[in-house]
């Protein structure tokens, strides 16, 4: 089967963009919460974040997590 990437829809806190990434390469969310809060500290971080909430699609509720 085929890996997509998602916006998680039940483990985020703002827009499901750290918790989707994390599940895309497995692994726990808040690492990846916690570097893009450190890349956040420069303000690239937050566009980043921006742009990803607006592009990654929400993970449909008919796909069900392996």
């Amino acid at each position: 089967m085929e890996k997509k990437l998602y916006r998680s829809t039940q483990n985020k806190m703002i827009a499901g963009v750290c918790s989707g990434l994390a599940e895309y390469i497995n692994i726990d969310p808040t690492i990846i919460r916690v570097i893009w809060a450190l890349i956040g500290l420069t303000g690239t971080g937050l566009i980043a974040y921006l742009v990803c909430a607006l592009i990654i699609p929400e993970k449909p509720s008919n796909i069900i997590d392996a």
